[in-house]
């Protein structure tokens, strides 16, 4: 202890005191072996360095982010189209061979569904000299368009193609747009590496222009398949948004009465039912308008739609004239039932668009509501005041009157057709095609005394096949020839008898009636969507090799 103490030169107390974790540390020498002498640098290195004597391996890449495209990837930049994955997939690389022979529909609808890194690069030719489009300007063309389409009734499908075939034609190739009922995006990623750019813009104003909305079809078309210039397509735009209507208000509403006209002869009327069915159809139809102008609602606009021709029913029903008063009410109906939003969300919830299905299909449950408020508040009256005469069971008393059908059936599509502001070469083929329509239904349903609901479906079906084909023909939207046709289908008479019973208390009837009424819808909206798609499945398009791509479930997961 006193060798330790002179040799070091501690306190006793100093060495009682612990000692610091570097000197029990594993790696402190012991004594008697010298300390290794320190690194030049005076930092630990690695145990990963390489040792000394060994030649370290050339950097075949330099140091970057980790989503740096491997090597034998062709780079990206915000000017450069997206390129082919570097390594093949599993299930092997698809053939791509999507010629502009092809209708722009069919092309865009088989890329967004393939992953990004697998869609073609965009084919438009550009000068090496002249920079590509702007983005932003590229993204704002493509939300107009598709707000458009959208306010005019098209599809959520339709629309999705589109935007994505007007970004795509101008070098935005790894672009996704999202749909839903009043809100469209689009978002653009020029690479892995760099942020994305995303646009929205939000639909508040619809309205029913089938004729604007072929105009926006050929636009694409133009644009897709012809390069239009982005100047030439903005000021392709700007006409369409000046375009007036192909008809005056007063030939709509003429329209309109026609269409309760037709209608009333469709379901047993005669001349008398045809005159007041029309006289009431118009004046609601000018009712509407009127609480249109005032700012009202669409849910007051039907409301008050609805009541005319169901006081026009009412009030030959209290004079006791032969005639028959619910066929005045069912005419009505007709020209009110929205038979097209039905058809678009059933045919986006059938899709996979399952948000804007659920908008649509509760717009169309508010516009029924509305009718019923209308018709309700007018049977109430009348059955309680004058009008006991209205009798539910008239329903029973159809008459078959096949050449008078026919034609009554021919004059509400074109009624309908005209409604809807379509083209005037595209009313002659929705006219043909409600014929058609009816004759099948007729056939079915008469004749073979087949049940009213498969029946309206396999005539829906053709017209949807039918429209499908001539759209293809055409290169534009299968609406105009599919809305109008489904017209002498739409379940007017199932819905003013379960109204009926509603307003006579028998509750247990009407359910029974608004049910079959709802039976119908689906089937017509189900008819139109799989027409569309056995056109879509079996006629083969020149150039689209790749198939069109769904998703697959097993048991619901």
């Amino acid at each position: 202890m006193v060798a330790e103490r002179q040799r070091g030169g501690a306190d006793p107390v100093e060495d009682r005191k612990p000692q610091s974790d570097e000197a029990h540390s594993a790696f402190t020498p012991p004594l008697g072996v010298p300390l290794p002498s320190a690194p030049e640098d005076e930092h630990p290195t690695s145990e990963f360095a390489i040792p000394e004597g060994i030649a370290a391996e050339p950097e075949s890449e330099p140091e970057g982010s980790a989503f740096t495209l491997p090597a034998g990837t062709v780079g990206l930049s915000t000017t450069q189209s997206t390129p082919y994955p570097a390594f093949t997939p599993p299930y092997g690389t698809p053939k791509i061979s999507l010629t502009k022979e092809a209708p722009w529909q069919d092309r865009m609808r088989t890329m967004l569904r393939m992953p990004v890194g697998e869609r073609p690069v965009p084919e438009r030719a550009e000068k090496p000299d002249e920079p590509g489009p702007p983005v932003p300007r590229v993204l704002d063309l493509t939300l107009r368009i598709g707000e458009l389409l959208l306010a005019g009734g098209e599809g959520a499908e339709d629309v999705e193609a589109a935007m994505f075939g007007v970004a795509h034609a101008y070098g935005l190739g790894r672009c996704e747009p999202t749909v839903t009922f009043t809100l469209l995006s689009v978002s653009y990623q020029p690479s892995l590496i760099d942020d994305p750019i995303t646009a929205s813009r939000t639909v508040r104003r619809r309205g029913t222009d089938y004729n604007r909305l072929s105009a926006v079809f050929r636009l694409v078309h133009e644009i897709t398949s012809r390069g239009l210039t982005l100047e030439e397509a903005y000021r392709g735009l700007a006409e369409i948004r000046r375009n007036r209507h192909p008809y005056p208000g007063w030939a709509l509403t003429a329209a309109s009465g026609l269409l309760a006209g037709a209608a009333s002869m469709l379901v047993g009327g005669g001349v008398l039912v045809f005159v007041a069915a029309a006289a009431g159809a118009m004046l609601g139809d000018r009712l509407a308008w009127l609480a249109s102008g005032r700012g009202l609602p669409e849910f007051y606009q039907f409301v008050a739609a609805a009541m005319p021709p169901a006081a026009m029913g009412v009030a030959l029903s209290a004079t006791h004239a032969h005639v028959q008063a619910s066929a005045v009410i069912t005419g009505g109906l007709f020209a009110l039932i929205p038979g097209r939003a039905l058809v678009a969300g059933v045919q986006d919830g059938l899709t996979g668009y399952y948000i804007t299905a659920a908008a649509r299909l509760l717009e169309v449950g508010y516009l029924i509501v509305g009718i019923v408020c209308g018709v309700l508040v007018v049977l109430y009256g009348g059955v309680h005041i004058g009008g006991g005469a209205l009798n539910p069971e008239a329903a029973l008393e159809r008459q078959e009157r096949p050449l008078i059908q026919i034609i009554a059936a021919m004059l509400l599509a074109f009624a309908f057709a005209v409604l809807l502001q379509q083209e005037r070469h595209t009313v002659l083929a929705a006219t043909f095609n409600g014929g058609v329509a009816w004759v099948i239904y007729a056939a079915l349903a008469d004749t073979a005394k087949l049940d009213p609901v498969p029946a309206t479906a396999i005539a829906a079906g053709l017209v949807g096949l039918f429209g499908q084909l001539l759209s293809r023909y055409r290169y534009a939207s299968a609406l105009p020839y599919v809305t109008a046709a489904i017209g002498p289908l739409l379940p007017g008479s199932a819905t003013y008898f379960a109204l009926l019973n509603f307003a006579k208390n028998e509750l247990t009837t009407g359910i029974s009636s608004l049910t079959k009424a709802a039976a119908l819808a689906l089937a017509i909206a189900i008819g139109v969507n799989l027409g569309s798609e056995m056109a879509r499945l079996f006629i083969k398009v020149p150039g689209a090799a790749a198939s069109r791509r769904a998703a697959k479930r097993t048991r619901g997961f």
